[in-house]
């Protein structure tokens, strides 16, 4: 009996997502090790496996190859497959969110993440509305300077918070003030982001941006008011019933609440991640949920979902579209002010707040740590078509160097001075 062409058809195109996903995950995993071996975070060589698999080394070096095994065909089921995953992630880092940061160090954290927020904002207005001219895009460009600022606004929480545990800087007295400036740029980098989306989607109508606005802030108080207490008492008699760990009706519960958290900011108008997030975040409380989550679903997402995501933003990243110089210096520019504005603002707000210059340093260059947070990002603004490609590709390159200068940087300027409260040693990331 011969296969329908149906099937048929459906069997060819799962042979090419299997194979793109065999090749994507073991390029994820052996970069990864890699760049653990040479003292970088492992998401960094992760992060570097997408870029190399996409147009810009692996397409340019075996074009023929690479039209082969990513098939454009494919496109649409990685791009779903990215986004769910995405909000997968969005929901872990919105568990994963430790607000309590924010009440330590906090005249110095309000200060160091004012300076972080403010500065790179504004010089991302500036230099939008100059790219924007430059590059003779059309459309608004108010939206285009928007996402530009926010971009330049965004610090990794996740993995700033792993390199300072693989850096030992966890427990210290800058590690404690960096994390709470961090936390409170990115809750106002979340907030600053679903704005920019919300504006853009409502293109500056005022009414419909109102009731965009109206609608989010509606959603965020029916989280906390009503969904929270719910999610609480059924989380506890759920981890009761299974001696601390989720069932599998639990589990697909758990699904379920952040596929229609993610719904309903879809409906609103605003991506699908922030509902995810926005879940996440108002359970971040419950350790013992986090720990049983984190157990079932938090490996699964970060070796099969976020090299989807790397790989998939990697392909839309194309050196190709830097042609000549004037684009080149413009990368640049977008580099200097990126750098400008957060490793620069921060270390002089800390050095004002009366840290030393090297402690200082030390909070600007793990604040200027974009990588994660910075590629979500610049892939919203894609989607929208508020970024084109060639500015995609300079924010992507501005995210990768901007956390790949963390560790050497923070190495280089070495312990943490002597009269701090708490000591920290710099000792290197051990290989896994």
């Amino acid at each position: 009996m011969t296969a329908s062409p149906v099937s048929a058809h459906v069997e060819n195109v799962l042979l090419i997502v299997l194979i793109q996903l065999a090749i994507i995950i073991a390029a994820a995993r052996l970069s990864g090790l890699l760049f653990r071996r040479m003292g970088q975070p492992q998401v960094c060589g992760e992060i570097a496996a997408g870029l190399l698999l996409g147009p810009s080394v692996f397409g340019r070096f075996f074009p023929e190859v690479s039209a082969r095994v990513f098939d454009a065909s494919v496109n649409q089921v990685f791009s779903i497959m990215s986004q769910l995953g995405l909000i997968l992630l969005m929901f872990l880092i919105g568990l994963e969110f430790e607000f309590g940061h924010l009440r330590d160090n906090r005249r110095t954290a309000i200060f160091v993440s004012l300076a972080g927020i403010l500065l790179p904002f504004s010089l991302g207005m500036g230099l939008g509305y100059y790219l924007h001219g430059s590059l003779g895009l059309t459309g608004n460009w108010v939206y285009f300077a928007l996402f530009m600022a926010t971009a330049m606004s965004i610090t990794a929480i996740p993995i700033l918070g792993r390199i300072m545990i693989e850096l030992k800087m966890n427990r210290s007295m800058i590690g404690s003030i960096t994390i709470s400036s961090a936390a409170i740029d990115d809750a106002a980098g979340w907030i600053l982001l679903a704005l920019v989306t919300a504006i853009s989607q409502s293109n500056f109508e005022p009414w419909r941006f109102a009731r965009m606005i109206a609608a989010v802030l509606a959603f965020g108080l029916f989280m906390v008011l009503a969904v929270r207490p719910l999610a609480v008492r059924w989380i506890r008699r759920a981890l009761d019933r299974n001696e601390g760990t989720l069932s599998l009706t639990a589990l697909a519960g758990v699904l379920i609440a952040i596929i229609l958290s993610a719904i309903s900011t879809n409906l609103i108008g605003i991506f699908s991640i922030f509902g995810a997030f926005l879940f996440g975040a108002v359970l971040h409380d419950q350790a013992e949920f986090v720990a049983a989550v984190r157990a079932k679903i938090s490996d699964f997402v970060t070796v099969f979902f976020l090299p989807i995501f790397f790989t998939y933003t990697g392909l839309r990243t194309d050196i190709g579209t830097m042609t000549g110089l004037d684009l080149w210096l413009m990368c640049g520019l977008v580099l200097f002010a990126a750098m400008a504005g957060k490793l620069g603002g921060c270390s002089l707000a800390a050095r004002w707040s009366g840290l030393s210059w090297r402690d200082s340093a030390k909070i600007g260059v793990m604040m200027n740590t974009r990588a994660l947070m910075e590629l979500i990002v610049v892939n919203i603004g894609f989607d929208l078509g508020v970024i084109p490609r060639s500015v995609f590709f300079m924010l992507v390159f501005m995210a990768i160097v901007t956390t790949y200068i963390t560790v050497p940087l923070l190495r280089l300027l070495g312990p943490e001075s002597p009269d701090s409260p708490l000591d920290a040693s710099l000792s290197p990331a051990r290989p896994v």
